[in-house]
């Protein structure tokens, strides 16, 4: 695709704020009045997720030739924050699918990428991306789950453990071991309703409690050649990652804005010595460093994605992000921004004092749910790992 095509499907900057404004009062509608409902292990909240897409809002980072707004990654950063403000958990929800949509649109057939992404627009399809299993944590090398040859396709069988909106999504991005080649991995769209999909439980986690993340299996489940992915499948694997995890990061920003302005809430009603909790000076110190940690988790986010979107930019991007792979902007990201919106949360909950410790403030949930941005699709440890050795280490040297 030529770059004039890409920069003509990039909405203006007003119609950026515009969205902006309509994702706001949605979260202020109807994600904010429901915090106990939603940190109460529900339902997965299909209702938000359908109310979102009724209004036009749903799966905005896809291009507009499949009918998207085509919102950029750098421009998502916001969308997600604005979201995550109202409830991280229905952030994660809405915004997950792009993990599975990268690849695609990269990697995957025209004749599969206009029958997926398509509906994604028109109906409010979702997808999940299945990756880690039992073994195969960080690990990803030591998926078990295998796709052989058969006819015109592949027959999938193991289990994935930890992939949200399994449960409802309209299709499945399942990577697998070549059946006949240990080393060779794939990967493979297949339809949420195909024969021998099976959603085993749900699991139960201690944030994001309004998402829903999902433990699979295959068994004889068939894949059409048309859509398996054009290209390795660890590797595709690692280039959709980027995406999410700047997105990941960017729900630690919403949360510590959200925790940022309960404090001040608090300061205004609290007393101390006779006197507002917002005019003591060491209680303005601490939010004077949380505005400081959040404008440089933005900056942070909004700099990896402006890195992904350069490239994406190029008519040779799939080839340019298989040379890449992972990208350390996208590790920093996510790592900076999982620590410090933890430090924010845990010193908001300080801030309340003993009911930072209760269920009576919602910082308690605010806590919680910021906690899986240093824990999903790669832990601290990992992500540090991974930048020594891929750009820390001699380049003769380097993984």
């Amino acid at each position: 695709m030529s770059n004039q095509l890409q920069e003509a499907e990039r909405p203006g900057i007003a119609q950026t704020q515009e969205i902006l404004a309509r994702i706001r009062d949605f979260a202020s509608a109807e994600l904010l009045p429901h915090q106990e409902e939603f940190d109460s292990f529900p339902d997965v909240p299909l209702p938000v997720r359908n109310s979102f897409h009724e209004q036009g809002l749903g799966n905005w980072w896809i291009p507009e030739r499949f009918g998207g707004m085509g919102l950029s990654l750098e421009d998502s950063v916001d969308v997600v924050s604005e979201l995550a403000y109202g409830d991280a958990g229905v952030a994660f929800t809405l915004f997950i699918s792009i993990l599975g949509t990268i690849g695609l649109s990269l990697y995957g057939t025209e004749e599969a990428k206009e029958r997926y992404l398509m509906p994604m627009v028109e109906e409010g399809h979702c997808c999940a991306t299945l990756g880690s299993e039992r073994a195969a944590g960080s690990e990803l090398t030591k998926i078990a789950t295998t796709a052989a040859p058969s006819g015109d396709g592949l027959v999938i069988n193991g289990e994935k453990f930890f992939s949200t909106n399994a449960g409802f999504a309209n299709f499945l991005v399942v990577f697998a071991r070549s059946a006949t080649s240990a080393a060779d991995h794939t990967a493979a769209v297949v339809p949420r309703d195909a024969d021998g999909v099976r959603v085993v439980k749900r699991w139960e986690t201690i944030g994001l409690r309004s998402a829903g993340t999902y433990q699979v299996s295959f068994e004889r489940c068939r894949a059409s050649s048309q859509d398996v992915l054009n290209g390795p499948g660890l590797r595709i694997l690692e280039i959709a990652l980027n995406a999410s995890r700047i997105l990941i990061a960017s729900t630690a920003l919403g949360v510590a804005r959200r925790v940022r302005d309960l404090s001040m809430e608090y300061a205004k009603q609290k007393r101390v010595s006779g006197k507002p909790l917002q005019s003591n000076a060491v209680f303005a110190a601490k939010l004077g460093q949380i505005e400081m940690d959040i404008d440089a988790m933005r900056h942070v986010c909004r700099g990896a994605a402006r890195e992904f979107d350069a490239i994406m930019s190029e008519p040779d991007a799939a080839d340019q992000f298989l040379r890449k792979g992972t990208l350390r902007s996208a590790l920093a990201a996510k790592s900076f921004c999982g620590r410090t919106g933890w430090k924010i949360a845990s010193l908001g909950s300080e801030m309340f004092g003993g009911l930072g410790y209760t269920r009576e403030s919602i910082i308690d949930k605010l806590v919680r749910d910021v906690r899986h941005v240093s824990i999903i699709e790669g832990g601290d440890d990992v992500l540090r790992d991974l930048v020594f050795n891929r750009f820390v280490v001699p380049a003769d040297n380097r993984v």
